[in-house]
């Protein structure tokens, strides 16, 4: 029997374990750069809320979260949640999300997504940019788990 490969996931190193600490403080704080906030999920086993910092993306008058890191925990546990919060200082933002399975709206949501988001995830998409061609968009859009965010307070 062959056991199937594991899900695309790029872990943080230290580095990106303090970038992405003071990326969600800032977000706490109220302190937004280039739109990042902070996401809230409870954890699928812990039941504890988790907090990572993530970057909205608005596609075609929608909001939703892309995966740039591939199927991590915030994934794994939005999944069971199905929903969570956005954080910007006081602004608080309850959502349930519905995950888009179809690789060819995928492509479409990831490539806008590179195209503002590009300068700091590219290196995530193992060569996959937002100029790359729809199929290698869709090849790679398994492995970038997207989330259609909305709203309910």
């Amino acid at each position: 029997m062959v056991n199937a490969p594991a899900p695309y996931y790029v872990k943080a190193g230290p580095f990106g374990v303090r970038f992405n600490a003071l990326f969600g403080k800032l977000a706490r704080l109220g302190v937004s750069l280039a739109g990042t906030a902070e996401l809230s999920v409870r954890g699928r086993t812990s039941g504890k809320m988790q907090r990572i910092p993530v970057n909205p993306h608005a596609y075609k008058g929608d909001q939703y979260l892309v995966s740039a890191r591939g199927h991590s925990q915030w994934v794994r546990n939005m999944r069971v949640a199905g929903g969570g919060e956005l954080r910007v200082g006081r602004k608080v933002r309850t959502f349930t999300v519905t995950e888009i399975t179809d690789p060819v709206r995928q492509a479409a949501i990831l490539r806008a997504y590179l195209e503002k988001w590009g300068w700091e995830v590219n290196r995530f998409f193992q060569g996959v940019t937002a100029k790359s061609s729809d199929a290698e968009l869709q090849a790679a859009a398994g492995d970038h788990p997207v989330f259609r965010i909305t709203v309910t307070k």
